[in-house]
């Protein structure tokens, strides 16, 4: 491999590992915004996990992901929610400001959340609420997803 062939390799290698840096980032947020949203009525609901695994398959961005590294970073911020709500909705704003700077990603994580809301066929004022703290937390109108 000559020079000129390396220099190639290493800009190529370099701009897949920023999308794969910044699609890490839209992993966690969907994760992380889905357990927030899943867990506001207090528990869990299976078809909100289910939802969730839906979108991710078929989210072009999100398929470089295993399902169970996925489900891994779901169940973890489930988890904190569990042990407490406050601790979990302060590391899942974590991850979910990190889209802030990315307006489109920012814009698909909320309307994903609203989908999780309202997959247990009940989107409540609780899940609506958080939806709503989310739009604000990444600089989105919240009228837009009529919260």
């Amino acid at each position: 491999m000559g020079f000129k062939d390396w220099l190639i390799d290493q800009k190529n290698s370099t701009v897949s590992g920023v999308k794969k840096f910044a699609n890490k980032d839209f992993m966690e947020a969907i994760a992380a915004g889905c357990a927030m949203i899943a867990a506001a009525d207090g528990t869990i609901d299976s078809s909100e996990k289910q939802k969730m695994v839906g979108y991710i398959n078929l989210n072009e961005s999100l398929k470089a992901f295993k399902l169970n590294e996925v489900l891994a970073r779901f169940n973890h911020y489930a988890e904190m929610f569990e042990f407490d709500f406050n601790v979990g909705k302060a590391e899942a704003s974590k991850s979910i400001t990190k889209l802030k700077k990315h307006p489109d990603a920012a814009r698909t994580l909320v309307a994903v959340c609203c989908s999780i809301g309202a997959s247990d066929g009940n989107f409540d004022k609780n899940e609506m609420a958080l939806v709503k703290e989310m739009c604000i937390m990444l600089g989105l109108n919240p009228a837009d997803f009529q919260v």
